[in-house]
């Protein structure tokens, strides 16, 4: 069983940059591919990003390309996503998550299995 924790949220002006991590705790984080997802308020929580296992392979939302990034540090059993460029509707709680369904697209969060607890990140006008 994998926990997982995000840190690096916060308050931040439209056009500004943070930085989220999430930290897992298993032996067998590297073997998993990864995925950030953000849910604002009334809305249904949406795909970011993913990475698979190795780090070699990233997928991003089409509102996220080209701003964010996402990537892995397998030795720190940490997942980063970097958001640059950001705009109020990037406000959201963001959550990390553990994929443990392979078939089927990657930006289906049913294909999640194991959640972190989230991060608010903020973006002001």
């Amino acid at each position: 069983q994998e926990r997982l924790a995000e840190s690096g949220g916060g308050l931040v002006q439209a056009g500004g940059s943070l930085r989220l991590s999430c930290a897992g705790s298993g032996r067998t984080f590297g073997s998993y591919a990864m995925g950030w997802f953000r849910q604002a308020p009334g809305k249904a929580r949406e795909f970011v990003a993913t990475i698979n296992a190795s780090g070699g392979s990233t997928y991003y939302a089409d509102s996220v390309k080209g701003r964010f990034t996402i990537s892995r540090d397998n030795t720190q059993k940490t997942v980063y996503l970097q958001m640059n460029s950001l705009k109020p509707e990037d406000t959201a709680i963001y959550y990390c998550a553990v994929r443990t369904v392979y078939s089927g697209p990657a930006s289906s969060d049913h294909k999640y299995g194991y959640w972190g607890q989230g991060t608010q990140v903020t973006v002001s006008s």
